[in-house]
């Protein structure tokens, strides 16, 4: 199974309807990214803790 496969990829509801944002999904291995213009290409996947540690940075 591919990452992000296991619980499904979710666009924020910001994003514009010609697919200019990226995808997450959560999974065992923590939380993945890629590009939803690019569905098949790279996928980036960190921990969870990396990613709320990122995710908090954003928000400061």
């Amino acid at each position: 199974m591919a990452a992000g496969e296991q619980h499904g990829w979710r666009k924020s509801s910001y994003s514009n309807h010609q697919g200019a944002c990226v995808e997450v999904a959560l999974d065992d291995e923590g939380v993945s990214v890629r590009d939803s213009k690019d569905p098949a290409g790279a996928v980036l996947t960190v921990a969870s803790r990396q990613w709320a540690t990122f995710v908090r940075r954003l928000r400061n």
